[in-house]
């Protein structure tokens, strides 16, 4: 606790100190160190997080940095909306057990083995992921893969590693599948058809590749899956049996209609003459709107349970700094800096952006790198028009990088946290760390280079 407090102390201040050196203002310097110690509180005490952000944004007001009408401006408050939208939506489709219906028809394959269980879970886990939000897929698929390993007398933690391992990479593959997407999409102008011609089709290749690293790394637990299946198979079966019915019916629905409007919503606002994203933003409350009506009995548990409002606050008061950052003058202070030290070459700065922001979403949440990374982006941006690759490097480092330690994201926090407390389980960190490693620095690279790779067609396209 001693060192923690020390280095939570004493790193701020260096941070400070050496930004004064190199060139900022006391005024700017004094917003760094502010931002330095939220970060690195959140990081140190995890559970004191909003504490930490809470009396840090005081600081920024006492020190005349920010006003109530910035805060309103800077909180994002576009994609606080939209989350609160489809965690109500996610919900209700919980709630009506079409998560367990799905899976229990996949346990009636034929043949099941434990090869195409291990598969079938991962891939579920990024589907889920890409369409429902990290965090909520999460929760569902850890309790299936609990419920999986009672029944099967068999360790859930090889399981769960791969599941999340997993469950990030999908998080990459949609517009939706992660705050950050969203976080990305608003500040870099970029449409839901933009992340389905873009990461959808990296997202997809990068989990095959996966699949097959982590299909070889456990080789012997599936071994050992395949023989427990094949014994308990019927139990199971007995166990997930679920009946489709008119609420699960009425359930995907509304959700598929959701997300229609959201896959077009870039035609539709021009169709309609309305500004860029206003139908991103609103469409999942409108949805939520018609669920509270469906089900009013229950309409308090999904406002109340269902969204995540301790994180919700988290995102509102880390977006506001890191508007402070970007409105101080900070962010364009870095970007130029960067921008001179890269040479302004285009690859250069999309490989130090996509394995800074991998490196260090894996010691930090991967929202609060994309937060800090987001300002700095946008600057480079407008110095550099070409530079829209960097977005998706940003993306693709954060969420990638989520799987190198058991805290790089939502929802690692998430599974460790329900292993732990549902069945008394500790994972052990380093387990992870080891095949982390490997997944996500070959993810890494095979990312980068596909993002080059396109950038490169594109411009090509541009010229022709």
């Amino acid at each position: 606790m001693l060192k923690k407090l020390s280095f939570l102390v004493l790193l701020p201040l260096l941070f400070a100190f050496l930004s004064r050196f190199a060139g900022v203002s006391n005024q700017q310097a004094a917003i760094i160190g502010v931002f330095a110690i939220s970060i690195l509180g959140t990081l140190f005490f995890w559970d004191l997080r909003l504490g930490f952000l809470f009396v840090g944004s005081g600081v920024l007001f006492l020190i005349h940095s920010i006003d109530m009408e910035q805060f309103i401006q800077y909180a994002s408050l576009d994609v606080i909306f939209f989350l609160v939208g489809m965690m109500i939506v996610v919900a209700s489709m919980k709630d009506s057990g079409l998560f367990e219906w799905l899976v229990s028809a996949i346990l009636k394959t034929r043949n099941l083995s434990g090869t195409k269980m291990f598969i079938v879970i991962m891939v579920l886990s990024a589907v889920f992921s890409g369409f429902t939000g990290e965090a909520a897929s999460i929760v569902v698929i850890m309790a299936i893969i609990l419920e999986l390993c009672d029944l099967l007398e068999i360790n859930p933690v090889p399981l769960i590693i791969s599941s999340v391992l997993a469950t990030n990479i999908g998080s990459a593959a949609t517009l939706f599948g992660n705050p950050i997407g969203i976080i990305i999409a608003l500040r870099g102008k970029l449409s839901f058809e933009d992340f389905l011609t873009h990461s959808l089709p990296i997202s997809v290749f990068l989990l095959v590749i996966t699949v097959c690293i982590l299909s070889l790394w456990y080789r012997s637990y599936i071994k050992e899956l395949s023989s427990k299946l094949k014994a308990k198979r019927a139990e199971i079966l007995a166990k997930h049996s679920m009946r489709w019915d008119a609420e699960k019916q009425t359930s995907l629905i509304i959700f598929t209609v959701m997300l229609l409007i959201i896959a077009f919503h870039k035609r539709l606002e021009i169709l309609l003459g309305l500004e860029n994203n206003t139908l991103l933003i609103i469409t999942p409350i409108v949805f939520a709107g018609f669920v509270i009506f469906l089900h009013r009995a229950r309409a308090i548990n999904y406002i109340e349970n269902g969204v995540e409002w301790g994180s919700l606050l988290f995102f509102m008061f880390l977006f506001m700094q890191a508007g402070v950052i970007q409105s101080s003058g900070v962010a364009q202070f870095f970007a130029e800096r960067l921008m001179h030290s890269t040479g302004g070459d285009d690859r250069l700065l999309c490989g130090v952006t996509i394995f800074s922001s991998g490196i260090l979403s894996g010691v930090l949440d991967n929202t609060v790198v994309v937060a800090s990374f987001v300002p700095v982006v946008k600057n480079l941006q407008m110095t550099h028009m070409t530079l829209r690759p960097l977005w998706w490097c940003l993306l693709f480092g954060a969420c990638l990088g989520g799987n190198l330690t058991a805290i790089g994201s939502t929802a690692n926090i998430i599974a460790v946290g329900m292993l732990e407390r549902q069945r008394k389980i500790k994972l052990d960190f380093i387990e992870w760390l080891k095949i982390g490693t490997i997944v996500t620095l070959v993810t890494l690279i095979i990312a980068f280079v596909c993002i080059v790779y396109l950038s490169l067609v594109s411009s090509n396209k541009l010229n022709k």
